[in-house]
């Protein structure tokens, strides 16, 4: 295994926040995905690792009495201590973090792909739990639609492709299907209370953030609106559209996760 002060400054040149790249798209996806976290939380504590730049964290807090972000990039933990100034922040891996406090809904986003030992990292924070207590792990869906049409298109050789994209920018090690993703719950000796996918995927980030820019949503013409009926905020609605969808058919959407207790 790495050298944890080698790790922690792999962690650190990882340029990727969803405030700077793809923002539009992102900030939707964020709004759904902790729409789904608090669909799933218990309790009145939040450990929220890794909270990046505090944008969800932010969201999470208006419905937990205490809220907890870790990090181990400094410079995203530095944006999100100037947005929640009264939130308690430490910067850590994950494998180093020493709290002397148990909780009650821990959210793990988007993390789980990134790190070294993932098994060990599920008990590591499902060790933080009350006896009650949930984890939620959302990781990104490599059989996502927008993925297997890549496959098909010959733009991708199969669906858990890393691109360059994800090693370089984001510092991605690894894909998940739903399968893969409670096998390693599985591995880490958790149980899995639930699984569900979060936002129907058609087109490749890129594609859906330009499309949320500068598709047709304004008017009643032959867009998106419904012609002849009354003006609705149809970007809005088309997103909202797509986080229901995705409830029902988890394996074609852009996120995956499981709600994971002792």
């Amino acid at each position: 295994m790495a050298d944890r002060s080698e790790e922690k400054r792999r962690q650190e040149s990882f340029i990727w926040s969803r405030t700077k790249f793809h923002s539009e798209y992102n900030m939707f996806l964020a709004q759904y995905k902790a729409e789904s976290c608090l669909e799933n939380k218990v309790g009145k504590s939040l450990l929220d690792i890794a909270c990046g730049d505090g944008l969800m964290t932010e969201i999470f807090a208006a419905h937990f009495e205490t809220v907890v972000g870790v990090d181990a990039n400094g410079v995203h933990l530095a944006e999100a201590r100037k947005r929640l100034p009264g939130v308690e922040f430490h910067e850590n891996l994950i494998e180093e973090l020493d709290l002397d406090a148990a909780f009650d809904t821990i959210t793990m986003l988007d993390l789980l792909e990134h790190v070294e030992d993932p098994a060990a990292v599920l008990r590591k924070a499902a060790s933080m739990l009350t006896d009650d207590g949930v984890l939620i792990v959302h990781v990104p869906n490599a059989y996502a639609i927008n993925r297997r049409l890549a496959v098909l298109m010959g733009t991708l050789e199969h669906c858990e492709e890393l691109s360059p994209f994800d090693i370089e920018i984001a510092g991605h090690r690894r894909s998940y299907s739903l399968d893969s993703l409670c096998h390693e719950v599985e591995c880490a000796g958790l149980k899995i209370r639930s699984t569900g996918g979060i936002f129907y995927k058609m087109l490749s980030t890129a594609q859906m953030d330009w499309f949320l820019k500068n598709g047709l949503w304004e008017g009643n013409e032959f867009g998106w609106g419904r012609v002849g009926g009354p003006g609705r905020d149809w970007k809005a609605e088309f997103c909202r559209a797509s986080y229901e969808l995705g409830k029902k058919q988890p394996e074609d959407c852009n996120i995956i996760y499981a709600c994971i207790t002792k």
